[in-house]
């Protein structure tokens, strides 16, 4: 009968008789995906790369872990975050695992993507496979208050969609031009990526659905949660490692970005920049 060793013991076993459990780094990548600012940056390939390198040179490692809650942002850092984990699966040969909180949207479905599998709860949003451009149009205000706009450029299209200007339908054609080639990028790496889905509906209309309803279309392998499924991959004893964010506090970020006088000015940014992360998570009704 083989002689069962309680894990607080196993450290005093010679190293060739201790059967370690399987480990797994966890790194969290939750926010708005590019919209940076001195108070609450988003993630980027330049906040999230420390973390990723670290995850994937743990040593002694079965898999790494994404815990995902993004609603999106930024295609190109989207993008840029996605091939990095990819590149790093492949050069360490390490599983990757997605597992959504409250959304994987857009990007944030897109940086999904580049795990082997994806795992979301029944309530989660996933999809929003389409691109957005949003803007305001200040040209009848400033007409109302007595301003003049002048603005000299050369080349035509420099002052593509000025939103102290009316409208031009050629900006607008411009921009369904480049939207549309980001979308093309976005379902081509959908369609690589997950090889299951339901080729019967169409998923890319910038629609989200629950994670019940994501498993149905193929948009994700299983409804779960990190912990449980982990334990169903590895052991009721894996060893999740999470991997720390090296951001800093809100205030020393402030600081080291701003320079001498610069803090206060930087400040309407900083708000700008958490309205836009707000109105991102309000589309999904979040």
């Amino acid at each position: 009968m083989p002689l069962t060793v309680p894990t607080w013991m196993r450290f005093l076993l010679p190293r060739r008789f201790r059967k370690n459990p399987a480990r797994v780094a966890v790194v969290r990548l939750s926010g708005a995906i590019g919209a940076v600012s001195p108070i609450r940056p988003g993630l980027s390939i330049g906040t999230v790369a420390p973390s990723l390198e670290r995850a994937f040179t743990m040593p002694g490692l079965s898999a790494v872990a994404l815990v995902i809650n993004s609603p999106g942002g930024s295609p190109v850092q989207s993008h840029l975050i996605y091939r990095r984990i990819r590149a790093l699966a492949a050069e360490k040969e390490l599983k990757v695992f997605a597992f959504v909180e409250d959304a994987a949207a857009s990007g944030g479905y897109m940086i999904a993507c580049a795990a082997d599998e994806i795992v979301a709860d029944p309530a989660s949003l996933v999809g929003s496979i389409g691109v957005v451009s949003a803007g305001f149009g200040f040209d009848r205000l400033i007409e109302r208050i007595g301003v003049e706009r002048r603005v000299h450029t050369q080349g035509e299209a420099k002052a593509m969609l000025d939103p102290f200007r009316p409208e031009n339908p050629q900006d607008i054609a411009r921009l369904k031009e480049i939207q549309a080639d980001v979308q093309a990028l976005f379902t081509g790496l959908v369609r690589e990526r997950r090889p299951r889905l339901d080729a019967s509906r169409d998923l890319f209309t910038g629609a989200v659905w629950t994670g019940r309803q994501a498993l149905d279309l193929g948009l994700v392998d299983t409804l779960g949660d990190l912990r449980g499924t982990l334990r169903a991959h590895y052991g009721e004893e894996v060893d999740l490692r999470l991997v720390a964010e090296t951001r800093g506090s809100w205030l020393a970020r402030l600081l080291r970005r701003a320079g001498p006088g610069q803090t206060a000015a930087g400040l309407p940014d900083a708000l700008i920049a958490a309205v836009e992360e707000r109105a991102a998570w309000a589309r999904l009704g979040l």
